[in-house]
């Protein structure tokens, strides 16, 4: 079933130059960028963003850690898109992600981890209209 799901290049992999490589990677999985933007978020939009995890002890780092530069947002649209995308990240611990995940080349640490994807379809219904406006998204 096609569906979308929003993904971030966070901080630590665009401050390192590795994003196009990432984004790359979307494309040769078959995924369709629909929307693309950089931001650089300040520290409240990141609380506003993870406001799911807002009772974890890592919540104030995480904020902390995605306004500290900018990341690149986008659309991704595809046949199970939010389960592929996932699998194609890899665990968020690096240490724990399958070789050839983009988190087990490209990430640093469970925080530092070089990308963001929504983990359910209700997920994705809160997290693409946060960064996108109907008008930004581009159907193919």
């Amino acid at each position: 079933m096609i569906s979308r799901t929003l993904c971030i290049v966070k901080p630590d992999a665009v401050a390192r130059g590795v994003a196009g490589q990432i984004i790359a990677r979307f494309e040769r999985a078959g995924f369709k960028l629909l929307a693309v933007k950089l931001l650089h978020m300040t520290y409240e939009q990141a609380a506003g963003f993870y406001v799911v995890h807002k009772e974890r002890p890592f919540y104030k780092s995480l904020c902390l850690f995605m306004s500290q530069g900018p990341c690149i947002v986008m659309v991704l649209e595809g046949d199970a898109v939010i389960a592929g995308l996932r699998e194609l990240m890899g665990a968020t611990d690096p240490a724990k992600a399958a070789p050839g995940t983009i988190r087990r080349d490209f990430a640093t640490s469970i925080e530092s981890n070089a990308v963001h994807g929504s983990d359910s379809p209700e997920s994705a219904a809160f997290e693409i209209p946060y960064f996108f406006s109907a008008l930004e998204i581009c159907s193919r």
